[in-house]
């Protein structure tokens, strides 16, 4: 029961937050939007997604070298994409079918090639906190003026105060921690360090690296490049990356972000005072655009792995 409510309850909360998208702006305006969009700038932004997962597949044999396998690069895209489609039905799966396909096809033991998938994440999360502090400095004006107008310099005062004490206080639980919750949130922390640590220390290191910023940049600039599709839509490079980062951690949360992922866009844009439908629209064929491409590709993939490895 636990694991099909953690596949059906995500698709009822997707299925309440489209509701709810929809409720801001009607279905009726938004086909206008989708009918008057500039699909030469979603066409670019879909390049810069391309790339992205292209550059990801081939990433990917600079943690699975060291052991000894050198993967075929057509197996290792169709993996990854093979991987974000299923994701859409079932949240964080993907992953676990990415290694199935490389053990299929590639004869790499399951353990360790789930194993390079989960060093490959926390890179992805050093990543995303690395744009977040980015952010952080570009719009520190923009967030500073934001925070002193809903609260007091005493009250931020107090919260930031607050924070450090927790910090130190939970800190020094967690080094203690022999089980429990401390126990698992201690695992994680020292798994993030010796993974990040990690990366410095294997072969091919500044080309990983390379790799993991060229796939988060073409990230970045998939979401600023569908911008000019939307006529008369003007989203300062502050707001993309705030958007960027909403958008992010609502795809996270649901199956792929439906639902959520334009109401976080558009809860992002409306902090610089870009208009609600606008916003909204935009978040939805940004959101169109990229399910597309991953069902299209996914699919795609799906179909030919078979096919591509006939002879094996």
């Amino acid at each position: 029961m636990k694991k099909t409510l953690k596949i059906i309850l995500p698709l009822i909360l997707g299925g309440f937050l489209v509701w709810y998208s929809l409720s801001k702006v009607s279905i009726e305006t938004l086909l206008k939007y989708f009918q008057n969009a500039n699909y030469w700038w979603i066409a670019l932004g879909l390049i810069f997604g391309i790339l992205s997962h292209l550059s990801r597949a081939y990433r990917w044999k600079y943690l699975l070298e060291p052991m000894g396998y050198k993967p075929d690069f057509g197996n290792s895209t169709m993996a990854v994409l093979v991987a974000y489609l299923v994701n859409y039905a079932v949240p964080r799966a993907g992953e676990v079918s990415r290694a199935a396909v490389m053990t299929n096809y590639e004869d790499i033991p399951f353990e360790k090639g789930f194993g390079t998938i989960v060093a490959e994440r926390i890179a992805d999360l050093l990543m995303m906190l690395l744009i977040i502090c980015i952010t952080l400095f570009v719009q520190f004006d923009f967030i500073y003026e934001l925070l002193t107008k809903n609260f007091s310099i005493e009250k931020i005062a107090i919260i930031v105060a607050a924070l450090v004490v927790g910090f130190f206080i939970f800190s020094r639980y967690v080094k203690k921690a022999t089980k429990g919750i401390g126990l698992k949130i201690k695992n994680f922390i020292s798994g993030l360090i010796e993974g990040a640590t990690s990366i410095f220390k294997m072969k091919n290191k500044w080309a990983f690296i390379f790799h993991t910023v060229f796939i988060w940049a073409m990230y970045v600039a998939m979401f600023w490049a569908t911008v000019p599709a939307i006529e008369n839509l003007s989203v300062p490079f502050g707001a993309v990356l705030i958007g960027f980062i909403a958008g992010g951690f609502s795809i996270a949360a649901t199956n792929g972000g439906i639902g959520l992922y334009p109401i976080a866009v558009a809860g992002a844009f409306a902090l610089f005072n870009i208009p609600e439908e606008p916003a909204n629209a935009f978040g939805w064929i940004m959101w169109t655009a990229q399910t597309v491409m991953i069902i299209v590709f996914g699919g795609l993939a799906f179909v030919l792995l078979p096919i591509y490895n006939k002879n094996k």
